[in-house]
């Protein structure tokens, strides 16, 4: 293992070296787009928009509107920080502390953040203060007037630039001593604050620019001034980023106008110059950020190093330039569309990636980091590679590598953030507040040279630090406005150690186990060979361990609750005995420690208690002798035997007392641990099964029932029979092989004794197979199945099978104890073992007969299901081959075994003969449809047997419906479709027929309507007959859905059987109204006739108890004539309208008469009641019929009445005022709505007249034939035709153009008037008829078109020749046909001029006089189902 890292307090730490060895440990995962094989050039670069998306833009963005945004708002976001620059400014540090504050609570919150791993990172980096270097740059502030720090930079030394001119230069050392002070304040007043500072690689020069431009270079060997550059670069912008390259000759800088420049030093005899050469302009996209690869000098030779690399972020892209051996542009890449105050910032790194170390540029602008992987191919080809992106919820304003690993950000609100690339987890997070952070927002304000900078530039340089963040050796500087502070990794043991200073060993342990298994994330300290690492880190854990063990037992409560003290402890031992075993030092655990937590009973308690889940889950399988015991006896003296037994069976008990602990597993019913006991302790297989039996075997010989333990027993002594005969150790694991073979011989022994141990002499022979049969028949006889299968060339093992089924059938067949299942299941099991092909076994076959009789004995009708079900699970196992058929069948007929019989048949392919069986079965009579449908619908058999199948099924066809008719008739539509007739004739029963009839052809019926035959009509009437005679309220309903009956033959029918309401039906469906309204109207005579005969008292509401009395029936005679009445009325409703008035009132003058007549027999004060609701239905009649009948009519027909006629007027004063209200409300309905309709159509005639008489307004003041103004010569009046589309012209030119002028119309008024086409728009349109205008005079006056007729298509001949006498003969033009569709549209439904001419058409219809028995044509608004009236003030129009 490597040595650990140097001194903490050293400036320069080993981590900074790049570690080769980590190579193999790298995935290529982070790669995901293509390579870019040919980069931009410069040009192309330098002359696209900035504001152009470039092509490859991977994410959607968003664009921020910068318009608005204050460039000078605020100064730096650090509450105790400065800005470097001139002195002026720094007065208002203070006054910028509430804008820094406002600043970061408005920091955007961003789109995802960063998932944090489980694992604990512990204290990554420490931070440390240069006291020497702080303590100096403050003294120098105050005695030498230096100023406020405002850039640093390290490599063999440290400088520091001031807002006064000056550089301090300081040594490494543990002194800091200032080594030089370079410049001077005079020269410092001229050339403003240091902006920006760089060190070349061998640390002999530095470079130093200035706040108005300037720069300067300086010897480190003496302080001496070097060069004064002035010209490098425009005047009057500062100096924002100043470089040296890996060149000693190259240095880059960067100004606030955005340009970079490349400076090349030279010295020709003996004169010191530079030149410089423009990169970049700041007019095509201005730079804020430039960073060179810088090659450590083991890197020297690295292929990227030659080409002198240069990242460059301007404020839309970054691009990737080499400045040797020419200047060429390998790359660029866009940000996408962030937040214009993001800074952009850059940061380049040497990596192992894919087995070989590339550089690496991470940059972001906002809160995404990407990567960019440079590198070379074989072929010499450049790659520059996208790989996989960082996304983080802050924005960034600086961006520091550690290591090739590990990366420091730092956000907007001063917190650092540490990183592990490859992984992309977050480390830790540090708050720098206390740093005062200093920012160059001055700088690129280019506040010294008077703030010539652009905006956006301005906005940038609010959070820009880049001269106060260094990074050198694996080490980072952050310059604060009155210290140095340097953040560094941590070894593996600090951050360890970090935790164990703060009590917090839990973590400090699952720290050391990720570096243990190498899975922890920036390490330090610990490369090397893994098995080293692990021993030195195995070392350290153990150390822990017996810290955390003393610290809880010398920090234990001494006082309060007994459930305080063990928690304590549970916080503690559980986490102790996982890190020993996750070690693998189990003697730490059980020896040291254990010894230790022995002083104190919880935490002992505790220790053992927590043992049990590592033991269960096998992670301890061997205790030592002592924790054993300990183990064992304190679960008993604490109840927890469960516990004990759980632990017993999963543990090494060789070291145990095996009868003490015996005795404690039967005396606390541990069955399954005293197996296990005898099992491994002494490979004794055979006494756990005697003790075992010795519980369950008396009670089941003195025939008594079991307990729930004895049962739980019993089901654990058949698994343990099951598991040793399979070789399995009980409860789990398996049997050593070597002992496999002696331990099934010791079973079989043991199962085929004849007697017990202790035997008596009333005990039966084999005992334990008796008592096994007696206990679960079927089980043991399963195990028993489960064991033959593996006897395949066992001579032995075949011989115990042979020996323990003549054993069994000797105790059950000569046995009367058992019962026909347990006898089945053994034959069961016989026959299955007979039916294997490989059988050995020998059973008499005399054995199987007895069975046979057993089962099928006649005499006893006990248990019938159960043994026909033996029965049959015997011969399907293959039992059959054992029997005599014709004799088994014989049996089965006998003893009514019809499954029996039917798995015969089957075998027979007897199908006739099966279902005899099913209808002789009471228990699946019902299950006889499905098995004939499968028959004669499936394939397999043959027509043979489908045709047999028929004939049977034909044969007890009356059985059939009898059964179940719905099934029946289901099974007739769908095979016996063309055989109903013989199957009508062969049921000889009408009732039957009527049933299968109604299945079959009514609808209703059935479970699947879809299956229903079209028959005959013959047949259709013969089920309406059944129905008259069987059901008569579904004649009715039937007639209504069926349409396959003949109407004569139907109501011949109906009639015979005197249903009237069916025969009116049938008589309405003819075309007979009248004849189905008489025999309506006869029904509701006789009714009526029957409630004026009998006694009035059952008009009345019946009391309850009259109702209790009289459940069954449901109406009264009021209430059957209401329904008689009901039907009569909508009888009436349905054919008025195909009527005429006589015809309507031959329907309803005879109902009005046969609800009359009735009530003047109905006299005496106890008919009043039901000659009150007699009226109350009259006055029904009254009001439907009003809708067809006119009102005089009626009145007549009533007062001519002897009932109404004889009487005062008082008498019919109800009846009267009842109909006048009616008409009163009707009257009022018709005013209101003729008086809506007359509105409406006024308004819209109105607006009609007003849009077309408006007044016409010319487009242009010319003619748009000869293009001269109209007002040509004053002196003389000329003829202007002006058209509604606003086109003027001369009549004289308007003439000449139109040859053919159509002349003067017939009937002219007056002088004549000219029919005109706007000669434009007929041009354009073709032969579309022309807009006609009336020609005016010099004053363009216009003919209004309100007095003029409209000529309509619509209208007819004799209307227009009439209206050519008065008034002139117009079209509209194409306007006003389209602004009198609009108004047309304006109406959502019906007009109502379409209301009224269907009012009309009405009207007319009433007086033809036809009968009609159709229904009225379906166009009318009358019958549109959203037809209603819009009674709502009309729409406003906007003129």
């Amino acid at each position: 293992m490597m040595s650990e890292s140097p001194d903490t307090r050293s400036l320069v730490s080993a981590s900074s070296q790049l570690n080769l060895t980590e190579i193999e440990a790298i995935d290529d995962k982070e790669f995901d787009i293509p390579q870019v094989d040919t980069p931009p050039t410069l040009e192309s670069i330098l002359n696209e928009p900035e504001e152009e998306d470039e092509p490859f833009v991977l994410e959607d963005t968003c664009l921020l509107n910068t318009e608005n945004i204050d460039a000078h708002s605020c100064e730096t976001s650090s509450l105790a920080s400065s800005d470097s620059g001139d002195r002026a400014h720094l007065k208002r540090c203070k006054a910028n502390a509430c804008t820094h504050e406002h600043e970061r609570a408005c920091t955007h919150t961003r789109r995802k953040a960063i998932e944090t791993n489980a694992t604990v990172h512990g204290s990554v980096l420490r931070h440390s203060t240069l006291k020497g270097v702080s303590a100096q740059i403050v003294s120098a502030a105050e005695k030498v007037d230096a100023g406020l720090p405002t850039a640093i930079t390290v490599s063999g030394v440290i400088a520091v630039g001031t807002s006064h001119g000056l550089a301090l230069v300081f040594g490494k050392d543990q002194n800091q001593a200032l080594r030089l002070c370079l410049g001077t304040t005079a020269t410092g007043a001229e050339y403003g604050a240091v902006s920006a500072l760089s060190i070349n690689r061998d640390c002999t020069r530095l470079l130093c620019g200035f706040a108005k431009g300037q720069i300067t270079m300086w010897d480190l060997a003496n302080g001496k001034l070097l060069r004064t550059i002035t010209d490098a670069h425009p005047p009057g912008t500062a100096i924002l980023h100043v470089e040296f390259t890996d060149l000693p000759t190259l240095a880059v800088c960067n100004d606030s106008g955005g340009s970079v420049f490349e400076l090349s030093f030279r010295r020709v005899m003996g004169m010191r110059t530079c030149e410089s050469r423009c990169l970049f302009s700041g007019s095509k996209g201005e730079v804020c950020c430039v960073e060179p690869l810088h090659a450590a000098a083991e890197l020297k030779d690295h292929p990227i190093t030659p080409y002198c690399l240069l990242a460059m972020a301007s404020l839309t892209k970054i691009l990737v330039i080499g400045l040797k051996p020419s200047l060429k542009v390998w790359m660029t890449f866009p940000y996408g569309r962030t937040d214009p105050a993001s800074v952009p910032v850059l940061a380049w790194q040497f990596a192992a990636v894919q087995k070989a170390v590339n550089p690496v540029v991470a940059f972001c602008r906002g809160d995404t980091v990407h990567f960019l992987l440079v590198k070379k191919d074989e072929s010499g080809t450049i790659h520059v590679i996208k790989q996989r992106q960082l996304q983080l919820s802050c924005d960034l304003i600086s961006l520091t590598w550690l290591n090739s690993r590990t990366l420091v950000l730092m956000d907007s609100s001063e917190k650092l953030h540490v990183l592990d690339r490859p992984s992309q987890d977050e480390l830790e997070t540090l708050d720098l507040h206390e740093v005062q952070l200093v920012y160059n927002s001055s700088h690129f304000k280019s506040l010294a040279t008077g703030g010539n900078v652009s905006q956006a530039l301005a906005l940038v340089g609010e959070r820009a630090c880049y001269q106060s963040v260094c990074s050198y050796a694996g080490q980072i500087f952050y310059l604060g406005t009155k210290s140095v502070h340097i953040m560094t990794l941590r070894s593996w043991r600090e951050r360890v150690e970090h935790f164990l200073k703060q009590e917090r060993f839990t973590e400090a342990l699952s720290l050391a186990w990720s570096f243990h298994e190498g899975t922890a994330k920036a390490v330090l300290g610990l490369f090397g060979d893994p098995l080293k690492r692990k021993a030195v880190v195995a070392d350290k854990m153990v150390e822990i361990l017996f810290q955390y063990v003393e610290r809880s037992l010398k920090k234990c409560p001494e006082q309060g609750k007994i459930q305080v003290l063990e928690q304590h402890f549970q916080d503690m031992v559980p986490v102790v005995v996982d890190y020993c075993l996750l070690l693998q030092r189990t003697d730490l655990l059980f020896n040291q420690i254990y010894s230790r937590l022995l002083e104190n009973p919880v935490a002992r308690g505790v220790f053992l208690e927590s043992l049990e889940p590592y033991i269960l889950s096998e992670r301890i399988g061997c205790l030592t002798a002592p924790v054993m015991r300990d183990l064992l006896s304190y679960f008993q003296e604490n109840g927890m035997m469960e516990s004990v037994e759980g632990c017993l069976v999963h543990m090494d008990i060789t070291n145990l007392d095996i009868q003490q602990v015996v005795r404690m597993c039967w005396d606390n019913q541990l069955y399954d641990a005293m197996i296990y006991v005898f099992n491994s302790g002494m490979n004794d297989y055979i006494s756990p099964m005697e003790k075992l039996f010795q519980v369950i075997g008396p009670p089941l010989q003195e025939g008594k029932p079991l307990t729930d333990e004895q049962v739980i027993m019993g089901n654990k002594l058949l698994v343990y029979i099951s598991c040793s005969l399979a070789g399995r150790a009980y409860p789990l694991g398996d049997i050593p092989e070597d002992l496999v073979p002696q331990v099934k011989n010791q079973v079989f022994e043991f199962l085929i004794r004849l007697h017990t141990v202790e035997s008596t002499l009333e005990e039966e022979v084999h005992p334990y197979i008796r008592t096994l049969l007696h206990f679960d028949t079927r089980e043991f006889l399963n195990v028993l199945a489960l064991t033959f299968e593996d006897f395949k060339n066992d001579k032995q093992a075949l011989e115990y099978q042979q020996r323990i089924v003549d054993i069994l059938l000797k105790v059950m067949v000569d046995n009367s104890d058992f019962t026909p299942s347990q006898v089945g299941c053994l034959f069961t099991f016989l026959a299955r073992q007979l039916a294997k092909p490989d059988n050995t076994l020998f059973v008499n076959r005399k054995l199987f007969d007895q069975v046979l009789e057993f089962l099928c004995s006649p005499d006893d009708d006990t248990r019938h299901t159960e043994r026909q079900q033996v029965l049959l699970e015997l011969l399907q196992v293959g039992g059959v081959v054992q029997f005599d058929q014709g004799r088994l069948l014989a049996l089965a007929e006998k003893a009514e075994f019809y499954q029996i019989c039917e798995f015969m048949y089957e075998q027979k392919h007897l199908y006739d003969r099966i279902i005899d069986c099913y209808l002789k079965d009471p228990l699946r009579k019902e299950e006889i449809y499905n098995y004939v449908h499968n028959i004669l619908s499936l394939p397999g058999y043959s027509p043979k047997d489908k045709q047999t199948a028929r004939r049977k099924a034909l044969e007890h066809v009356k059985e059939l419906v009898r059964i179940n008719p719905a099934k029946t008739a289901e099974l007739v539509a769908g095979h016996f479709g063309g055989e109903v007739e013989c199957i009508i004739t062969a049921l000889q029963d009408d009732y039957l027929v009527f049933q299968l009839l109604k299945n079959l052809l009514d609808p209703s019926e059935g479970p699947n309507p879809q299956a229903v035959l079209t028959l005959r009509p013959d047949l259709h009437e013969l089920l309406v007959g059944l129905l008259c005679r069987f059901c008569p309220r579904q004649v009715t309903p039937f007639l209504q859905t069926s349409q396959h009956y003949r109407l004569e033959e139907t109501i011949e029918i109906t009639k015979k059987h005197d249903l009237r309401e069916a025969t009116s039906y049938l008589l309405e469906k003819k075309g007979d109204v009248q004849g189905a309204f008489q025999v309506l109207l006869q029904t509701l005579k006789t009714k009526l006739h029957t409630l004026t005969q009998e006694n009035p008292e059952l008009a009345r509401p019946r009391s309850e108890d009259e109702d209790a009395e009289e459940a069954d029936d449901d109406q009264t005679p009021l209430s059957v004539v209401e329904e008689a009445l009901i039907d009569l009325i909508q009888l009436c409703h349905r054919n008025s309208h195909g009527l005429n008035q006589q015809q309507r009132e031959a329907l309803w003058f005879p109902l009005l008469e046969a609800m009359m007549s009735p009530q003047k027999l109905l006299k005496g004060p106890s008919a009043k009641h039901t000659s009150e609701a007699l009226k109350e239905l009259t006055m029904k009649v009254l009001n439907s019929m009003s809708s067809f009948i006119a009102l005089p009519a009626i009145i007549q027909r009533i007062l001519q009445d002897p009932v109404y006629g004889k009487g005062k007027l008082a008498e019919i004063q109800g009846l009267i005022l009842g109909m006048l209200e009616t008409f009163n409300y009707e009257q009022t309905l018709l005013e209101t709505t003729t008086s809506l309709l007359n509105s409406d159509l006024h308004w819209s005639l109105a607006h009609l007249r007003k849009a077309v008489s408006r007044g016409l307004h010319p487009r242009q003041d010319h003619c748009n034939i000869c293009l001269q103004q109209y007002k040509r010569r004053q002196e003389s009046e000329e003829e202007i035709i002006i058209f509604s589309c606003g086109h003027l012209y001369h009549c004289q030119c308007l003439q000449r153009k139109e040859q053919g002028v159509m002349g003067k119309e017939p009937g002219l008024v007056g002088d004549g008037v000219h029919s005109w086409s706007c000669y434009k728009c007929t041009s354009r349109q073709g032969t579309r008829p022309a807009d006609r205008v009336s020609v005016v005079g010099g004053r363009m006056r216009a003919t209004s078109l309100a007095q003029t007729k409209v000529t309509s298509a619509y209208r007819g001949a004799d209307t227009e020749a009439h209206g050519r006498k008065d008034l002139a003969e117009v079209t509209l033009d194409s306007q006003q046909i389209q602004a009198w569709d609009q108004l047309r549209c304006m109406y959502r439904g019906p007009s109502r001029l379409a209301i009224l001419t269907d009012i009309g058409h009405s009207h007319s219809s009433e007086k033809a006089g036809l009968l009609n028995t159709a229904h009225p044509p379906t166009g009318s608004i009358y019958h549109s189902e959203n037809f209603s009236l819009k009674l709502s003030p009309p729409p406003v129009v906007e003129e």
